[in-house]
């Protein structure tokens, strides 16, 4: 993406250095930026940290910024609000939203608890601030199946919002927890056949998936984990070509710093994997987070009675689990 846009439409307006102009809104407004993995390149590239959700918010929160602009979603930015709310945040487009959260209404949820008043509830991390708050215990990709491990094996377990997600750690703990039905687009549209294609163009290759894949996509891969692991395993891995089940912008990060290697997006079910970039992502550009750190909008606000809540089953999971740390970008 060039730099030199103008992000007001071509109104007559001189063109600004985006890239130049948040460095001294940064600096001005005494702002962290942060990127999700999942971000176009140019917001990693000129993020502070880059990184996964709850990483980004427990980073930011041990700056000394006063703002932190968000590049992610709507869920995410929140729990920064969450654990820092005398911090102002700020995401650059407030319709970043998120397919799981939307398939988990407060309402709907608080009457699912109300039903099944012997399961404590474990709530994927990927779900608004209120469910959040009418939940037990928050859980993550990389900490769920450690935490479901620490609880005594006869108490009964609802799971939200991800039934994938929830499937697989069934299958990986023994448990039967009852599952919320709610899935992430970008992960089901990854197509078995065509991966089943790809591996035969690339037999050596593994294959890495993110746990909000279907069954049929984690039953071919050889990793299943959260992007920090997918990230950290195809680093490592000694193959030459590594096949990614993700959201295809984490490649971003795996070519700058494996260049030597070939990174492929898992496909979808034409063949391709361009249907598995999040459209809820996409909607953050170079552009809005120019305007919200020029602005201070859009902000994020979440209730004091709903954050204090929600922070309880935030401060759960980590006590039983703690959390790796984001990755600090460099460079100009």
């Amino acid at each position: 993406m060039d730099a030199r846009l103008n992000p007001l439409g071509g109104l007559g307006i001189p063109a600004l250095d985006l890239k130049a102009e948040i460095n001294r809104l940064r600096t001005e407004k005494n702002a962290v930026i942060l990127a999700h993995y999942y971000q176009d390149p140019a917001l990693q590239d000129i993020a502070d940290f880059v990184g996964d959700s709850l990483d980004l918010s427990r980073k930011a929160a041990d700056t000394d910024a006063d703002v932190i602009a968000f590049c992610g979603v709507k869920f995410m930015a929140e729990v920064a609000k969450i654990l820092s709310p005398q911090k102002t945040v700020v995401l650059p487009d407030l319709k970043a939203g998120c397919s799981l959260e939307d398939s988990c209404p407060p309402e709907d949820f608080a009457r699912f608890r109300r039903a099944h008043p012997d399961h404590i509830s474990l709530t994927y991390i990927n779900c608004s601030a209120a469910v959040k708050a009418e939940s037990d215990i928050i859980v993550t990709s990389s900490s769920a199946e450690k935490i479901i491990n620490q609880l005594p094996a006869d108490q009964k377990i609802l799971f939200a919002p991800d039934k994938h997600l929830g499937a697989w750690l069934n299958r990986k703990t023994g448990r039967d927890m009852l599952l919320w039905d709610g899935t992430c687009i970008v992960h089901e549209r990854f197509s078995v056949t065509e991966l089943l294609k790809l591996k035969a163009q690339h037999p050596a290759a593994p294959v890495l998936a993110h746990p909000e894949c279907p069954v049929g996509i984690l039953d071919l891969a050889h990793y299943v984990g959260a992007t920090s692991g997918i990230l950290n395993y195809a680093l490592n891995s000694p193959e030459p070509v590594v096949i990614v089940a993700t959201e295809p912008n984490i490649i971003h990060q795996m070519q700058l710093k494996a260049p030597h290697k070939t990174f492929i997006g898992a496909p979808g079910a034409d063949g391709n994997c361009g249907c598995n970039m999040c459209p809820f992502m996409a909607l953050n550009t170079m552009e809005k987070l120019y305007l919200s750190l020029r602005n201070l909008s859009p902000q994020i606000e979440v209730p004091e009675d709903v954050r204090v809540k929600a922070k309880v089953s935030l401060d759960r999971m980590l006590a039983m689990a703690g959390a790796v740390t984001a990755v600090r970008v460099t460079g100009d």
